[in-house]
């Protein structure tokens, strides 16, 4: 399986084709893509108001790439209230999972509700696990899961108060480092690129992956270098580093044989 995350230069606007650019960005891809690879897309990339224009533009480039995407988050109207809520697709276009984000941060709670639904599901027999942008703060939802998660993954927005992104940076960096080798999984962040003049609400471009299972202190988080990088994963020696974990008593779960 190869992971694929995105962050490119989005705009926080309607009438912006956010959809449009992710889609041109990754269509070079294309061809190094198969069904079990996984492309992840930021959180709240499209601002459309249509929640079927959302759903289908996912589907549609789950079947152009060939491979599954999780489609970042979508502010889902909802009987008077909205929930930021996201779809995941297979290569066929058929959607595969369904997810909320259930911590919604600072102003953002003023816009949506909380949600209740984990995005869990598999590829080629390995679980996933979506937790959106801030969710990924919160420990206590990795003890929600019902099987423990070979790969998290985290579409994100994350928006910043300082005038630098490094400082939110540095933050989200130690944090996936730190998930990944306390859960004992692979994670990787997608985002909005860092714009020094942005329009709309200033991201810092925090994306990357973090490794557990590398001995080389510069490899334990690799940030996404330009628009679209590609990650291949290695779950046989994520087992491996399992198994050593569980055998020092430092994993969290009873590793599966």
């Amino acid at each position: 399986m190869k992971l694929v995350l995105v962050q490119p230069r989005l705009l926080y606007d309607p009438q912006a084709d956010n959809p449009g650019l992710v889609r041109r960005v990754l269509e070079p891809y294309a061809e190094e893509l198969g069904p079990d690879d996984l492309v992840v897309l930021p959180e709240h990339f499209d601002l459309r108001p249509s929640r079927a224009e959302y759903e289908g533009a996912v589907c549609e480039l789950a079947q152009e790439l060939r491979c599954h995407v999780v489609g970042g988050s979508h502010h889902e109207e909802r009987e008077g209230h909205r929930v930021k809520a996201g779809i995941a697709a297979e290569p066929n276009g058929e959607i595969i999972a369904r997810y909320e984000k259930l911590r919604p941060y600072a102003d953002e709670r003023l816009r949506v509700q909380e949600g209740s639904s984990l995005g869990e599901f598999s590829i080629g027999g390995r679980r996933l696990l979506v937790l959106v942008c801030a969710d990924f703060w919160f420990s206590d939802l990795f003890h929600r899961t019902t099987a423990l998660p070979d790969l998290v993954v985290v579409p994100a927005h994350s928006v910043t108060r300082k005038p630098s992104p490094d400082y939110s940076r540095a933050l989200w960096r130690h944090l996936a480092v730190s998930r990944a080798y306390e859960f004992g999984v692979f994670v990787g962040v997608s985002d909005w690129a860092h714009a020094p003049a942005p329009v709309g609400l200033p991201a810092s471009g925090v994306g990357g992956f973090a490794d557990p299972t590398t001995v080389d202190p510069a490899a334990m988080y690799l940030p996404i270098s330009g628009a679209v990088q590609i990650y291949p994963l290695d779950f046989d020696a994520l087992d491996a580093f399992r198994r050593d974990r569980a055998a020092r008593g430092f994993f969290w779960r009873k590793v599966q044989d």
